[in-house]
């Protein structure tokens, strides 16, 4: 299927949002974990690897602990507050990337009507 480099990109960009959202939840699933330690992802670095990685769909995103977080007694740093925070920034960055989506498919069904 032939795509334009904008929606290459958009889809680049939706599929770091939902890795992100999949390691939130696991950080969230795991908040009773003894010595769990709470794991996310560079945003900037993952887009950089879909940018110049395009072709290469087996890449994932690099995650890391987060450091600096205050750990419980048992060795977990999981926060509850922050996780939920960062999945409502995640989901708001994931509906603006289907907006943008929605509206390139939008100008390519007009450039085709249109005939230009």
């Amino acid at each position: 299927m032939a795509t334009t480099p904008l929606l290459q990109a958009l889809q680049g960009y939706l599929k770091v949002t939902t890795d992100r959202q999949q390691i939130v939840a696991s950080n969230i699933a795991n908040v009773d974990t003894p010595g769990y330690h709470t794991k996310d992802i560079n945003f900037q670095s993952a887009m950089q690897q879909v940018m110049f990685n395009e072709n290469d769909t087996q890449l994932g995103p690099a995650t890391t602990d987060v450091e600096g977080l205050p750990e419980r007694p048992d060795g977990n740093d999981v926060n509850i507050d922050r996780e939920s925070l960062v999945l409502s920034q995640t989901q708001l960055q994931y509906q603006m990337g289907v907006q943008l989506i929605k509206e390139e498919f939008h100008r390519l069904l007009t450039a085709i009507k249109d005939g230009n």
